[in-house]
This record gives structure tokens, C-alpha cells and sequence, in this order.
């Protein structure tokens, strides 16, 4: 069984096809720039081009960077405020033609990493952060998903935790490797602090560059990289998709 995933996030919006027994792509993914604003009128125009790229009937799941209640947007830190109370489902189901689930980005990666990842068979508290234009949470209890923590916004040092931590605070601050590990390794003690988690999942973008910082942070907790590195919230979408 395939299903169609699409993941929305700060820089980027990008699809694939997925083969749902194995988690992999079935098709080259498309990645198009996330529109500036990033208003509704204009993500849902590139949610329907990707639909329409792959000529796709069959399940379609979106993942959307915020709080998402039945289908309705309800934060929007990283994209248009106009997001915040918008009938996602509805305006996505209308611009593919056919009814669409929506989640949480974050929550999307978790539930692949869970089910066919590097969280695959952990039992008790397991968190995965994705780290990009924000930073982006999704906490398992074994194995179950608590949606919508957004622990990004936790406070560090009077901040946003994700202004100071996030991929693009390093980019921003021009921060050497060394230097966003100092900042991700107190990051994670603080959610550590919180939460007593068995595994940390480190996902988003730089799960690919995992090797330039991860070995530089020290915790109590293991601390893995994605084992879908930014595959993880297409196929979690389309996870989702062909669950409900």
C-alpha cells in the first residue's frame, strides 16, 4: 500500500509517494521553496501542484509546522499568523480534490521514527526533536503519541528555546558546530530535566550532519540521529494518511 506524504515546513515544501510496508520513497521527492508570506492561499496552491505532480488518487497526508486540533491550525510561530484558526484539512482536501489528513511536522517524524525508525521498539518515554527553522517535538510514551507538545517554545535563558537552538539560530549566529552543540546540549538537558526520557531522536535537516555536533553533546540520556533524516515527516504523513 502507498500513500502520498507531503511535509510544510519553513524553507521548504516537499512530497513523495511511499511504500508504507517498508517506509521508503517510491518516487523522487519534489521540493518546492515555502512561499514569502507563507499565508494559506499560498501553501495550499503548493500542496495541490505536488498532489498534481504525482497524479495522485490514493491517501494523502500533510504536515503542517504548529498545533493542529481536528483539522484546524492553531499556532503558526514559523509561518503566515493567518494560519492560526484556518480549516487546514478543509482547504488542503479542496486543493487535492479529495479528503487530506493533517498533523503536526514534528508529530509526523515521531510516528515513523516509531514505527519503522531509530525508536522502533523503545518502550517508555522517547522524544524526538526536529531541528530546522524551528525546533519541533513529538513525545512517545510507549510507543504512544502525545500530540502537539511544541517544545521548542520552552523558555532558555528568557528565549524561545528554538531562537537560540534551532538549525536556523546557527545559520543566523553564524555559530560554529562546536559552538550550536554548547547550545543544543543545554537545550536537551533542559527537556531532559522535564520529561526523563529513555531515547532522544535528533531529526529535521541537519540529522544529516549529525556527525559534525552530535558526538560534542553530553547528556544522561542516549541521543540517536533519524534514522529517516528529513525523509521522516513524508513518511509519517503518509503513515497517518493511511491510518485514518
Amino acid at each position: 500500500m502507498r500513500a502520498l506524504g507531503i511535509d510544510i515546513g519553513g524553507s521548504g515544501i516537499k512530497g513523495a509517494p511511499v511504500d508504507l510496508e517498508k517506509g521508503e520513497l517510491t518516487e523522487e521527492r519534489l521540493r518546492i521553496p515555502t512561499p514569502d508570506p507563507a499565508g494559506p492561499e499560498a501553501v495550499t496552491e503548493v500542496v495541490g501542484r505536488i498532489v498534481r505532480h504525482f497524479d495522485w488518487t490514493g491517501p494523502i497526508g500533510v504536515t503542517f509546522p504548529g498545533v493542529v486540533l481536528n483539522g484546524t491550525t492553531m499556532t503558526a510561530a514559523n509561518v503566515d499568523p493567518r494560519w492560526v484558526g484556518a480549516d487546514a484539512c478543509g482547504l488542503f482536501s479542496a486543493a487535492a480534490g479529495r479528503p487530506v489528513t493533517v498533523l503536526n511536522d514534528a508529530d509526523a517524524a515521531g510516528l515513523a521514527e516509531v514505527e519503522i525508525g531509530a525508536a522502533k521498539g523503545e518502550s517508555g518515554v522517547v522524544l524526538m526533536l526536529t531541528f530546522g527553522t524551528g525546533i519541533g517535538s513529538a513525545l512517545f510514551v510507549d510507543g504512544r503519541l502525545v500530540p502537539n507538545t511544541e517544545l521548542g517554545h520552552l523558555e532558555i535563558r528568557g528565549k524561545d528555546a528554538e531562537r537560540r537552538a534551532s538549525d536556523s539560530a546557527r545559520e543566523r549566529h553564524d555559530l560554529s558546530w562546536d559552538e550550536w552543540a554548547e547550545r543544543v546540549e543545554e537545550y536537551l538537558r533542559h527537556v531532559e530535566m522535564l520529561f526523563s526520557p529513555s531515547l532522544i531522536v535528533i531529526g529535521g535537516g541537519v540529522s544529516k550532519k549529525s556527525e559534525k555536533f552530535l558526538p560534542k553533546v553530553s547528556v544522561r540520556t542516549r541521543v540517536v540521529p533519524a534514522a529517516l533524516r528529513n525523509e521522516a515527516g513524508i513518511v509519517g504523513a503518509a503513515m497517518a494518511a493511511a491510518r485514518l
